[in-house]
């Protein structure tokens, strides 16, 4: 094995791969050397500490879970392809014990929003949405927190979940293979751009487009009832993925909601983006990655600096916050919004934080 490792410092990595032969755990540590990856550089990537990442490697992931070794095999670009395995149709089963009116309601769901075909029976239509989630799971593992909250929940086998995000990162596939999307982690210059693009009636559009060009695939799609999301980070074929119910259609939600999972990106990429975000932005309590999310939405709208000495934060009329949103280049909603969840008076400006015209450009 010194040998192996001794070529891989070359860049010669035949004897390190013959080494790992068919042993998943021997063949993620060949996989981590040859992508150049410390532990520190792997832990890093996962929002882990070094030591984890250590212990598995001793045990070469005998002790790992298949949900913690989907993320590692995911973040080291590592993909598993089973031969010879046939599972008829008629006995897939989900993954979960789930009960028949969930899976109802998934179903009527997934018609209503496109995700199968009208002709398919309830039975054909359970079995597809099980496959469709399987599949993903395979590839991808599952969205193991919800981190919201004091105490990060976990949804690991949370099914709504679980199907909303297999939908969103299908849609997001089709993206990445038709336009090649390429993210780069220091390039950040297009944020302010994508701030300024509140302004215009068509913000939420320009903003999807900006973001792809720049590496970023955004989703929106509805929420499954009862899963209290408003949007997700993770990533899929390495590009990084945003996904968003859209649960409350407003200009200052969606902006504010765009930017805090923009922010697990550009903060987060390395530290946990891999194991993914599933946000509840009306959580009153939140974790420190949350909080430092939260800190970047908020400061890139309105700069603290700003914020800190302007009237409008008390203003009782419309005119200072409009005045403010002139200057500084966004969509007034999103100050009215601010003001309303600070004062936490939410019949304030009712009306002036664009309701209803969100998801008419991002749903049709």
């Amino acid at each position: 094995m010194l040998l192996a490792y001794q070529n891989a410092k070359q860049k010669d990595y035949d004897l390190l791969r013959k080494r790992a032969g068919n042993d998943p755990g021997a063949f993620l540590i060949a996989a981590r050397i040859i992508r150049g990856l410390s532990q520190k550089d792997l832990a890093r990537r996962l929002g882990l500490r070094e030591q984890a990442i250590q212990r598995w490697e001793t045990e070469k992931y005998r002790s790992i879970s298949l949900s913690n070794y989907q993320k590692v095999a995911q973040v080291l670009g590592v993909r598993w392809q089973f031969t010879d395995v046939t599972v008829p149709a008629q006995h897939a089963t989900p993954l979960y014990d789930i009960k028949r009116d969930d899976l109802n309601k998934l179903v009527r769901h997934a018609r209503a929003n496109g995700w199968l075909e009208k002709a398919d029976s309830d039975e054909t239509a359970i079995e597809k949405l099980v496959r469709y989630v399987g599949d993903h799971v395979t590839r991808y593992g599952t969205p193991s927190l919800l981190r919201t909250g004091l105490n990060v929940v976990d949804r690991s086998e949370d099914w709504s979940l679980l199907s909303w995000k297999a939908q969103i990162t299908r849609r997001a596939e089709i993206l990445i293979d038709r336009h090649k999307p390429r993210y780069r982690p220091t390039k950040l210059s297009w944020l302010v751009e994508l701030v300024r693009l509140s302004q215009f009636p068509d913000g939420p559009k320009r903003a999807r487009d900006l973001l792809l060009e720049n590496g970023i695939v955004l989703i929106a799609e509805p929420q499954i009832p009862g899963m209290r999301v408003d949007g997700a980070a993770f990533l899929a074929d390495d590009v990084p993925v945003i996904g968003l119910t859209l649960l409350r259609d407003a200009i200052d939600n969606f902006w504010f909601t765009l930017l805090h999972e923009v922010g697990h990106i550009i903060l987060h990429f390395r530290t946990g983006l891999a194991s993914g975000f599933f946000d509840d932005i009306a959580s009153t309590g939140t974790d420190e990655f949350e909080k430092e999310a939260n800190a970047f939405a908020s400061n890139l709208l309105i700069p603290d600096e700003i914020w800190t000495r302007t009237p409008a934060r008390i203003a009782r009329t419309a005119e200072p916050i409009e005045k403010l949103a002139s200057q500084i280049k966004i969509h007034p909603a999103i100050i009215f919004g601010r003001v309303r969840m600070e004062r936490n008076d939410y019949t304030l400006f009712s009306n002036k934080i664009g309701r209803g015209t969100v998801r008419e450009q991002l749903l049709a």
